[in-house]
């Protein structure tokens, strides 16, 4: 791990105390942090970040899936300055502005089919949230009022707000908050290693086709999934999956909601996940890395189809945010879609992928490795106490295993990326679209000796 100059003791200090103090984090337990340093990260570069300290770690999982041009671009700054000087802020409510204008006719041109309508948003939850209510809303306009739930999958996360999160399918942080937006209803996920050898391959899109059936066709507005689900660990789907789901969507009157908060922008190598898996959904919903996470930003793209009832005579779509669109993160947007094409970074996430994945692949030689999957830059490794029948850790041993040692000791190491159950244990991998063989090699360092250390305190 490289160190680089030291920060005086003072800065530091106060930057701990007034966290402790002041700072509420996201998904943190923060007790843990009564006898232990807040991770302060001060500077970015590349595929790095620096701490108060001054160690650097490599950004496995890019932020939170969400740099992935690199930090430290100083041309997104800049276009953002340039914007400053010609428009700080306005308003979408009924009023345009240059920059949105332009990125929305940009993410048009980019989205599959006849997707040509741009709403935008601040951030992932906000754009599934207006997913949901415009497809509530397209059927009502329709004279089909009834139809309000929506079908998602297990162990999905489509966001935390009260809508959204009646589409995740994570039992414990939906428990929290219940009585959630009533609708959400959950079929099986595509989790196929821990699917019996015989299982017909596309028995979880069929069980989708089921449970609208059981819901009752004149219910259900749309079914919502991830081209790869992110919580459970990269589940990939198998072949011919989305095409019959599909399938299933038009004869049922259902919308199709692609969710791409992780999966668009070159994450699997393709300005959209769709793209990867050959699907075209009605509705797409995009955050993070439209902008790199240079600035808030989100979006739906939705299709004509879904859009028209809203483009004709006294209809509105009653909704929006006051930021969404904002002039600096539309600015900042078009210059990382620059940096995109000027680099071609979906085209390097293509190229390399084979080598990325390949490198975790040799993790399989360890007893604690039971799969390895994902695509494009977004890989999971699932662990496990038994190889040959695939025994998971129970929830105390995971506890102990991620967050007791695994957690820690991969940053203590210099590798920052995701330790998590939900579902089963799984380290997820998600670097910058610019990482490299350099990188690889990196990351195959740091976890080939954890995770050796982490099976040795399982056998003991």
């Amino acid at each position: 791990m490289a160190v680089v100059s030291q920060p005086s003791s003072e800065v530091s200090t106060s930057l701990q105390d007034l966290a402790k103090r002041h700072l509420w984090l996201h998904f943190a337990r923060m007790g843990a942090y009564e006898h232990q340093e807040v991770p302060i990260i001060v500077r970015g570069e590349g595929c790095y970040v620096y701490d108060e300290h001054g160690n650097r770690y490599l950004d496995g999982l890019s932020g939170l899936f969400c740099v992935n041009a690199g930090h430290g671009r100083t041309e997104l700054g800049e276009a953002a300055a340039r914007q400053v000087e010609e428009l700080d802020f306005y308003t979408l409510w009924s009023y345009a502005h240059p920059r949105a204008i332009e990125l929305a006719a940009r993410l048009a041109e980019l989205a599959p089919g006849d997707l040509n309508r741009v709403f935008f948003t601040s951030g992932g939850s906000e754009s599934v949230e207006s997913a949901l209510k415009l497809a509530r809303n397209y059927h009502r306009i329709l004279g089909k009022g009834q139809k309000h739930k929506v079908i998602a999958r297990e162990i999905a996360y489509h966001g935390t707000s009260l809508g959204a999160l009646s589409a995740t399918g994570i039992t414990e942080l939906r428990s929290q908050f219940e009585p959630l937006t009533p609708g959400g209803c959950h079929v099986p996920n595509t989790n196929t290693y821990r699917w019996p050898q015989d299982r017909e391959p596309l028995w979880a899109a069929d069980a989708i086709e089921e449970r609208i059936v059981f819901e009752g066709p004149e219910t259900v507005a749309a079914v919502i999934l991830e081209p790869v689900q992110n919580a459970g660990g990269c589940f990939v789907p198998p072949d011919g999956y989305f095409q019959r789901v599909r399938e299933i969507c038009d004869r049922h009157d259902v919308l199709m909601i692609s969710d791409e908060v992780i999966c668009a922008w070159g994450r699997l190598g393709h300005y959209f996940g769709c793209e990867r898996f050959d699907y075209v959904p009605d509705i797409i919903t995009v955050a993070k890395a439209l902008t790199s996470a240079y600035a808030p930003m989100g979006a739906l793209i939705a299709s004509d189809t879904v859009a028209e009832p809203f483009m004709e005579g006294t209809a509105s779509f009653a909704h929006g945010f006051t930021f969404a669109g904002h002039p600096l993160a539309s600015a900042i947007a078009m210059a990382n879609l620059d940096v995109f094409e000027r680099e071609d970074l979906c085209g390097h996430v293509l190229a390399k992928e084979a080598e990325f994945r390949g490198m975790l692949e040799t993790l399989h030689e360890l007893p604690i490795v039971g799969d390895v999957r994902g695509a494009g830059y977004f890989q999971a490794v699932e662990l496990v106490k038994d190889k040959e029948t695939k025994e998971s850790f129970d929830h105390e041993e995971s506890e102990e295993l991620l967050r007791g040692f695994l957690s820690g000791e991969l940053y203590k190491r210099g590798l920052i990326c995701r330790a998590d159950d939900r579902g089963d244990p799984v380290v997820q991998l998600a670097p910058p679209l610019i990482a490299d063989s350099e990188q690889f090699e990196e990351i195959h360092e740091v976890l080939h000796d954890v995770l050796s250390e982490a099976w040795k305190r399982v056998r003991r």
